[in-house]
């Protein structure tokens, strides 16, 4: 509830992690293989298709993968009975693409297949230049397009020429292939509700610039346009950096070991860093953060237990519910510990004063003392546990992680119901007599049940802070009902029932009685609600 920055990835998070392939591009020619499937089988798309699939894992899991093999399906193109694959070069830092080689059945040379970031792969086919520069314009095209692009390419080799790196292989570069991934469609609704709450969203991705562009123009963030990539992310200093990073929001070109850096920056300015990872290499970032959010869908073992939270469906939605649900446990926390302080002073009062008057009788027996607290108990443990949260919890400003539970003020406040109560007790005491009842068992029935329906309206009124009483009857708690209507219901029982009046050493009360009693405990909280109507008039006054 505390965070000031939500820091989420791009796939999975921010969109729905469900990838097709939306575009084909080879050799200055495009075509989207869902509205023009005759295309995609024409030219030189036969082939980058077919490579494509030969550089994906045979059964694969990763979404982007699936996209792939179900585009070969569709187009009846990479299919591979009976070939084996012979090696796999991974995806390294160092170069971003991966190559897998394969053997056909009837034997002969090896085939390579290579897939990967568009310059990965320009890298190790050898481009030219002019080529390079034709192919970033493609793939900027595609990437402002919200495309995630990948690079297709193939090589040949003889069974013994196999290479140690991939760079050994004489590259041949097939053309472009651009995956769509549509967002999450509740995301721009969390990311409105954030920025109402004060808290900033940054998101990253390991994609081009122009792809997270416009990714962030679709759920909402601020300042799309401002990109820092992590090539300039690793030309900046320290102090440069923590400079830039307060107007920044998308980051492009990330690799995860410079999650960490960022994570740093953020706390350095002084920021509560919530932040989603789901890789091995987010683990350090994960720990970093003030609270680390593994993905519980896709994230490894190392990153769930590297986080304080898990995601379980990996959705920004629910990181924003996360929050909500944090501020509403803080608020009815010190909704609990109020109603403690204000139902404590009257008991402690009422069995402290008779020490200091010797005329004055016990009004408070241990029986009576333990019955209040099977009233208070249930209160702070169900009713403020089971609250809603208030209207305005994602209107507020985040809350300082510093702050004390209870402020001096609330402190005080919670005292002042308290002896108000009190006050009202005595009052009610010392015109026992006057009403007709000298003794002391029917003077001890009377205060106490006052003191049970004051209870009760404190209660009510420490539900909200802000909202009265008759404004809060809408809000639904299944458990209030039940602890008040038991309480009444045990009350009437002990009124009513002689041998239960002879245990509480209590006389009979007479129906006017009962609804002194009721004016009196309504009375001693209606302060509190007129101070409630108040601030409300003040917050709605217009200018």
């Amino acid at each position: 509830g505390a965070a000031t920055v939500l820091w989420t990835d791009k796939t999975g998070t921010g969109t729905l992690n469900q990838r097709r392939v939306s575009r084909l591009w080879a050799e200055g020619e495009s075509c989207d293989p869902n509205g023009d499937p005759t295309r995609a089988a024409a030219g030189r798309f036969p082939a980058l298709v077919e490579y494509g699939v030969l550089a994906c894992k045979a059964s694969p899991f990763d979404p982007m993968e699936k996209a792939f093999h179900q585009l070969a399906d569709a187009a009846a193109s990479g299919r591979r009975t009976g070939w084996t694959l012979v090696r796999e070069y991974p995806l390294s830092p160092g170069l971003l693409a991966v190559t897998q080689v394969w053997r056909r059945p009837e034997g002969g040379e090896l085939l390579a297949a290579a897939k990967g970031a568009p310059e990965a792969i320009a890298g190790l086919c050898r481009m030219s230049e002019q080529r390079k520069s034709a192919l970033s314009s493609a793939v900027a095209a595609m990437a402002d397009d919200g495309l995630r692009v990948i690079g297709v390419a193939r090589a040949r080799c003889s069974d013994r020429e196999a290479p140690e790196e991939q760079s050994g292989f004489a590259f041949e570069f097939l053309g472009l292939v651009g995956l769509a991934d549509p967002v999450r469609p509740a995301v721009p609704a969390s990311i409105r509700e954030c920025y109402a709450a004060g808290i900033r969203v940054i998101m990253i991705t390991g994609d081009y610039p122009g792809t997270a562009r416009n990714i962030a123009r679709q759920i909402g963030l601020r300042n799309p346009e401002l990109v820092i990539t992590g090539p300039e992310l690793d030309a900046m200093g320290d102090e440069e950096f923590a400079g830039r990073i307060s107007g920044v929001n998308v980051f492009a070109r990330v690799v995860p070991e410079q999650k960490l850096r960022i994570v740093k920056a953020l706390k350095a300015n002084r920021e509560v860093v919530a932040m989603t990872g789901d890789g091995v290499n987010d683990a350090p970032a994960l720990k970093a953060a003030h609270i680390g959010i593994a993905m519980g869908g896709r994230g490894t073992d190392v990153a769930r237990e590297s986080a304080a939270l898990i995601l379980l469906d990996d959705d920004f939605s629910s990181i924003v519910a996360a929050v909500r649900m944090g501020r509403r446990i803080f608020d009815n926390i010190k909704k609990a510990v109020a109603f403690i302080f204000a139902a404590h002073v009257p008991i402690a009062g009422l069995s402290m004063l008779p020490v200091f008057f010797k005329d004055w009788p016990l009004i408070l027996l241990p029986v009576h003392v333990v019955f209040l607290e099977l009233i208070i108990d249930p209160s702070c443990s169900i009713i403020f546990e089971a609250e809603s949260a208030e209207r305005d919890v994602m209107r507020r400003p985040p809350r300082d992680p510093h702050e004390r539970l209870f402020s001096l003020r609330a402190i005080a406040l919670s005292l002042f119901q308290g002896a108000c109560v009190l006050a009202i007790l005595l009052g009610v005491f010392a015109a026992s007599g006057v009403l007709g009842h000298p003794q002391e068992d029917s003077r001890r029935a009377l205060v106490f049940t006052t003191m049970v329906v004051a209870n009760l309206c404190l209660i009510l009124t420490n539900r909200s802070w802000t909202r009265t009483i008759l404004s809060m009857f809408r809000e639904p708690n299944g458990a209030l009902w039940w602890v008040v209507g038991g309480s009444a219901a045990a009350m009437g029982l002990i009124l009513g029932l002689p041998g239960l009046r002879r245990l509480f050493h209590f006389g009979s009360l007479h129906p006017a009685d009962l609804v002194l009693c009721s004016a009196a405990g309504i009375i001693s909280i209606l302060w509190f609600e007129s101070l409630k109507m108040i601030r409300h008039r003040r917050r709605t006054a217009p200018g």
